[in-house]
């Protein structure tokens, strides 16, 4: 082989041009994650659209998220009749934590219901089961998901909840994905986030989200996600809701319109 041969050969492989009767597959090229030296204490030094992602809080912080002052300061009950739950959902309740959110959900959706109550954490799951187990609560059903997934059916959930766990996803992308996944065709999820916009929401900045920045990551083609509603009667967050839309239709071919 010549030498111009060799260099158009190389040039094909790398490119992934060379012709096999077919287009060559189109590669997602663009780096979704950016990583900065500069960056706020709080967060990882991962950016995705923009947005730094803030450290995941460890199950050592068990009783900040058990704190009693909690219903004053986020309007738990007022959550639970925002989020519309009927007897008889399957509701994930991802970054369920120690469970307090799970059994509040669990309570309203009984008898029928399922709380598929989702962490990455195990010690956090163990606690989970044995309040759970303490309160005589049998509708929560504990799943350890990863940093990339839920881990949760296709097309089996009416509702995911995320309450302040979002902005802490180590691939937002991927576990956004995942989750839309998971929903029923109609089926809601529910970003539950300090209010990046109001700066008197004493919360530090990268664990506030603001609801553009939500819509951005949350409307991105591919999730087949679109906006519903944004929710702001609780204290300190907002309620950024969005469905699940049927399926895009593909594209038909010659015989079929014959």
């Amino acid at each position: 082989m010549n030498a111009r041969l060799t260099m158009l050969f190389s040039s094909l492989l790398l490119t992934g041009s060379i012709a096999t009767g077919q287009d060559a597959p189109v590669v997602d090229s663009p780096l979704r994650y950016e990583f900065r030296d500069d960056h706020d204490p709080n967060g990882i030094g991962k950016f995705y659209m923009g947005r730094e992602i803030a450290r995941v809080m460890g199950h050592q912080g068990i009783a900040w998220l058990e704190r009693p002052e909690r219903e004053e300061e986020e309007g738990l009950t007022l959550l639970m009749k925002l989020l519309d739950l009927k007897p008889g959902m399957v509701v994930a309740d991802i970054g369920a934590g120690s469970g307090v959110i799970s059994a509040m959900i669990a309570r309203r959706i009984a008898p029928n219901g399922t709380v598929l109550a989702v962490d990455i954490q195990p010690e956090m799951l163990d606690a989970l089961r044995h309040k759970s187990k303490l309160a005589g609560i049998d509708n929560i059903e504990p799943v350890l998901g990863t940093t990339k997934s839920p881990r949760l059916e296709q097309g089996a959930v009416d509702l995911v909840v995320m309450v302040d766990v979002y902005h802490e996803f180590d691939f937002p992308f991927e576990m956004l994905s995942a989750i839309s996944d998971s929903l029923k065709v109609g089926g809601r999820v529910a970003f539950v986030e300090y209010r990046k916009e109001d700066p008197r929401v004493p919360i530090k900045e990268v664990h506030k989200m603001s609801e553009a920045q939500v819509k951005r990551e949350a409307t991105i083609p591919e999730l087949n996600l679109r906006w519903k509603e944004t929710l702001k009667e609780l204290p300190r967050q907002h309620v950024v809701v969005f469905e699940k839309l049927p399926a895009p239709a593909g594209p038909t071919s010659p015989a079929a319109d014959e």
